[in-house]
């Protein structure tokens, strides 16, 4: 079964981190990206560089940044192939973002 590994980090979280973090952590998402369970990854641009469109009332509406103001922005996503639910949060749970203070959340992918 395939499931989506939505990473989210607190916004500016590697600014605090040290060259040698910053390192370790890249290393760590490469092995992700090369584990063979691992379909396709992939870092997203900070949330200030977003456009979100919404169409209210017949109108599309276009606008800059995010959809929503939160604490934690998504950061990348990873797509799995995963025996069950419990190999899938094993996988995340070796996401570097959630050791440095971030979350991943793990959802089922709709086949079609």
């Amino acid at each position: 079964m395939q499931y989506a590994l939505l990473i989210y980090n607190a916004p500016g979280f590697y600014e605090a981190l040290s060259d040698a973090d910053i390192e370790t952590a890249y290393a760590e998402y490469d092995a992700l990206a090369d584990d063979p369970r691992c379909v396709g990854a992939t870092q997203l641009h900070p949330a200030e560089t977003a456009t979100s469109v919404r169409v209210v009332g017949g109108r599309t509406l276009i606008t800059d940044g995010p959809f929503a103001d939160t604490k934690e922005v998504l950061g990348g996503i990873c797509l799995i192939e995963a025996a069950d639910l419990d190999e899938a949060l094993e996988l995340a749970a070796g996401v570097p973002a959630v050791r440095l203070g971030g979350v991943v959340e793990v959802r089922p992918v709709v086949r079609r």
